[in-house]
């Protein structure tokens, strides 16, 4: 590939997991940019598979060093998806209520999610999860060390 046409798009291919739901979660991202690849994963001790869907795309927008970027996020929760695109617009102009007027579930990780996407051009992809799309089970391999390595940590 000549140097003129790199891409500057940024993928981000993210998965959340969780051992019981709550229960020990993991959240995993693979970042990709101009040949070069990042992984990252994390966990923590008590949480949902929502809230861990969210901490990946959080996890993978907050890695990057500049704001700006053309990024691509590809996920296969459609909680973080739909949420992103269809209700999180509304939510914001209620007061972070549902249409039912409830508080919205996850409102912390919604609000740092609204904010770090709206420093980057971010184009956000859908992806059948468990589907052999080898990126998405790389991102789900890492989820499922954060929370090996949470494990570990709390033996």
């Amino acid at each position: 590939m000549e140097a003129a046409n790199v891409s500057k798009l940024i993928e981000l291919f993210t998965d959340g997991a969780c051992k019981g739901n709550p229960g020990k979660g993991g959240w995993g991202v693979l970042l990709r940019y101009n040949g070069h690849e990042k992984r990252l994963y994390g966990g923590e001790a008590h949480t949902t598979n929502n809230r861990m869907e969210l901490m990946a795309v959080i996890k993978g927008l907050g890695a990057l060093k500049r704001d700006d970027c053309e990024v691509r996020v590809v996920s296969d929760s459609v909680y973080v998806l739909k949420g992103i695109s269809e209700w999180l617009p509304q939510w914001k102009k209620r007061g972070w209520k549902t249409a039912a007027k409830k508080p919205v579930l996850n409102a912390d990780l919604w609000m740092q999610l609204d904010d770090l996407a709206a420093r980057h051009k971010v184009e956000w992809k859908w992806v059948k999860g468990h589907s052999g799309h080898s990126e998405n089970e790389i991102a789900d391999e890492l989820a499922n060390l954060g929370i090996e390595a949470l494990a570990s940590a709390l033996d």
